[in-house]
């Protein structure tokens, strides 16, 4: 299984209280469908934005109180009202989701850093308060560690992520890419030269340190949520393990979690290493 924010969703996860399961399958579909919006098929642009629009149409309805008949925010809607789950999050999944519609290029780090506070983080935050665990440290915490999926998936998907698109999409920065010697059609045309290796290996040093960051949240939240959390970190620290182990070269072997790394995920999920130490 590829590191995908979305697919880390614990959906009907046995590590999950049952009371919540639907509750979080509920957003994952919210989620899901509507990042496919963005990215699948061969729809227009035009017609990606108005589908999303009409997603924030339905989270305007919940707004004002008024019904919908959409199935997935009839779905969405009870666990929103029961939870008091905050809309913007979902505005802001929404709105990156236009987005990655409209803009292909990331001028640097904070630009990036900007699209994954909407893109990812919300869906920590959501997961936060369903578990009542809403808490500053605790929201920061979860930032980090979505914020490092979202970018562990970019740099394992360096070169699938180049062919989307007219002209492409590249969310390595592109001051990095500058000062690293690297052009656009250089990703563009999947080469692996040796400073494309140097430029992603800054990439993963910069996504596993913001990972370690957030990695005392799963330490922290009681029972089957703070299991869930360290699973889903030690899944993404192994997928950068991973990329290093194929000398960066994610253009010809992409990096994939398989049936041998699941001893390394348990270990790291029930032992505490040291650097996660507070």
């Amino acid at each position: 299984m590829a590191v995908d924010h979305y697919e880390n969703f614990p959906v009907a996860s046995i590590l999950l209280p049952a009371a919540l399961r639907e509750p979080v399958a509920a957003i994952y579909a919210f989620a899901r469908s509507a990042d496919d919006f963005a990215d699948e098929g061969d729809l227009s642009p035009d017609h990606r934005i108005a589908l999303l629009a009409g997603y924030q149409a339905e989270l305007d309805l919940i707004q004002r109180g008024e019904p919908s008949r959409h199935p997935i925010f009839l779905r969405l809607r009870p666990v929103i009202e029961r939870y008091g789950l905050p809309l913007p999050l979902f505005r802001d999944l929404l709105d990156a989701f236009v987005q990655d519609v409209s803009k292909d290029r990331y001028r640097d780090f904070t630009e990036l850093m900007d699209y994954c506070r909407r893109s990812a983080d919300p869906v920590g935050r959501l997961m936060l308060h369903l578990f009542g665990q809403a808490s500053a440290v605790n929201l920061t915490r979860s930032d980090a560690i979505c914020s490092a999926l979202q970018l562990i998936n970019h740099w394992q998907d360096v070169g699938i992520d180049a062919q989307k698109g007219a002209g492409g999409r590249i969310y390595l920065p592109q001051d990095d890419m500058k000062r690293f010697g690297i052009r656009d059609d250089d990703i563009l045309r999947r080469v692996a030269s040796a400073d494309f290796r140097r430029l992603l290996r800054h990439q993963v040093e910069r996504a596993r340190a913001l990972m370690l960051s957030g990695a005392p949240l799963g330490w922290d939240l009681p029972g089957r949520m703070g299991l869930e959390i360290r699973a889903i970190v030690a899944g993404g620290l192994r997928i950068l393990d991973k990329i290093e182990t194929v000398d960066f070269d994610v253009f010809n072997r992409r990096p994939i979690l398989r049936p041998l790394d699941w001893p390394y995920i348990l270990r790291r999920t029930l032992i505490r290493p040291l650097d996660t130490l507070p």
